[in-house]
C-alpha cells in the first residue's frame, strides 16, 4: 500500500457561512506556481448554517483537500482542529474571504529559509476600497502604517501583532507552545503570537505573500461592539502572560497621539462616557467620509476604535479603583523595564572603567 507524499505546506482555512468565498479561494489555490503535490488544504467548517464540506469536496481540485465539519466553537478551535489534521512542515493560515495570487504559497515558503524560526505575516490589502465601509478602510490604513513603521525601524514586530488572516509558521513550533487556546474567541491569534514570541520565534513580514480581503462585514454597530470586545480580550491575553509587559493593552495609551490620550484615558476610566463619545465621533467621521474628506475620516475612525477599545480595557479592569490600579501596575512595570535596560547598557562601560 502506497501513501501520499508528505506535503511541504498545509493551508489551513476556518470557514463560517461563506460557502461561495471559500470555494473561490480554493479555486485560486489550484493555480499556485508550486506543484499540487507540494501542498494540501484543510478546511474546517465551524458550524455553518448550511455545511459546505460536500460542496467543497465536489470541486475536483488538483491538490489534496480535507473538508471537516464541527459544531460552532470559534475560529481558534476550528483552526486547531485543522492543524491537528495537517501534515506539512509549514502551515499557512488564511481567512476564508481572501483572494490570493498564484505565487502566494511560493512566497510564504521562500520567507522561511532553513535554520530560521519565523512567524511570517503576509500583507493584507482591501480588494476594492471604494466598496468597503469606513471601518474596513481604517483597518487597512493601520495595517499599512504598521508595515511602514516596522520597515523604518520605528517599531519591532512582537507576538501581539500576529494575525490569522495571512500568516505562516512551522507546525512543530505551533504544537510546541500548545496551539490556539479555544477559550479565546477574539485575540486568539495575538495570544498564540505571545507564546511563539516568548518561545524565541522571530516575527517578520513577507511582502510578496499578499492576500486581498473581500470582507463582507458591513455593520458599523457590530464593528463598534467588536472594538470594545478586543479591549476585553487583550486584557485577558495580558493576564495570561503578565511577564510580557509589551502585551499589556495599556501600552497603546502611550503610543497614541498625545492630543487624544486624555479622551482615551477617560474612556478607560469611565467606559460609558467613552462609548457615548465614540458614537458621536463615528457619526462625524462617517459624515466627513461622505464629503470626501477621507484622511480626516480615517483619523476619526481610528480615534473611535481607540475609545471603544479602551472602554473594553476599563470594563474588564472592573471598578474605577481597579482601572487605576491596573494602569499603575503597567506604568511601574514599564519603568522597571526601562531601568533594567539602562543598567544592562551601562555594564560594558563599567567593566571597561574597572579595567
Amino acid at each position: 500500500m502506497t501513501t501520499a507524499p508528505t506535503p511541504a505546506v498545509s493551508v489551513v482555512i476556518a470557514t463560517y457561512n461563506r460557502a461561495d468565498s471559500v470555494a473561490r479561494l480554493l479555486g485560486e489555490l489550484a493555480t499556485q506556481t508550486i506543484g499540487p503535490d507540494r501542498f494540501e488544504v484543510v478546511v474546517v467548517d465551524d458550524g455553518s448554517a448550511e455545511p459546505v464540506a460536500l460542496q467543497l469536496e465536489a470541486l475536483g481540485l488538483p491538490y489534496v483537500l480535507r473538508a471537516l465539519t464541527q459544531p460552532n466553537a470559534g475560529p481558534a478551535a476550528a483552526r486547531h482542529r485543522a492543524l491537528g489534521q495537517a501534515r506539512g512542515d509549514l502551515v499557512v493560515i488564511v481567512d476564508d474571504d481572501m483572494h490570493v495570487a498564484p505565487t502566494f504559497l511560493a512566497e510564504h515558503l521562500a520567507a522561511h529559509p532553513p535554520g530560521t524560526r519565523r512567524v511570517v505575516l503576509g500583507r493584507i490589502r482591501i480588494e476594492s476600497a471604494e466598496t468597503q465601509p469606513l471601518f474596513e478602510r481604517c483597518h487597512m490604513y493601520l495595517f499599512e502604517k504598521l508595515e511602514r513603521n516596522v520597515r523604518a525601524g520605528r517599531v519591532a514586530l512582537r507576538g501581539t501583532n500576529l494575525y490569522t488572516g495571512n500568516v505562516s509558521f512551522a507546525r512543530a513550533e505551533y504544537f510546541a507552545v500548545g496551539g490556539f487556546d479555544p477559550a479565546f474567541r477574539l485575540s486568539e491569534d495575538a495570544e498564540l503570537g505571545v507564546r511563539l514570541d516568548l518561545a524565541g520565534c522571530e516575527l517578520a513580514f513577507a511582502d510578496g505573500a499578499t492576500a486581498l480581503s473581500a470582507s463582507d462585514h458591513r455593520s458599523t454597530s457590530a464593528w463598534m461592539r467588536r472594538s470594545a470586545a478586543y479591549g476585553v480580550a487583550d486584557m485577558r491575553v495580558w493576564q495570561k502572560h503578565p511577564q510580557a509587559t509589551w502585551a499589556n493593552p495599556w501600552r497603546f495609551l502611550f503610543l497614541m497621539n498625545p492630543a487624544s490620550r486624555p479622551m482615551l484615558l477617560a474612556s478607560a476610566l469611565a467606559p460609558r462616557f467613552g462609548r457615548a463619545l465614540a458614537w458621536l465621533a463615528m457619526g462625524a467621521s462617517l459624515a466627513l467620509a461622505t464629503l470626501g474628506a477621507e484622511r480626516v475620516a480615517i483619523a476619526g475612525a481610528t480615534f473611535v476604535y481607540g475609545l471603544q477599545y479602551f472602554s473594553g480595557v476599563g470594563t474588564h479592569a472592573g471598578s474605577l479603583g481597579g482601572r487605576v490600579r491596573s494602569l499603575a501596575r503597567y506604568v511601574r512595570a514599564r519603568r522597571a523595564e526601562r531601568d533594567a535596560s539602562r543598567v544592562m547598557a551601562a555594564r560594558p562601560e563599567l567593566r571597561s572603567a574597572s579595567r
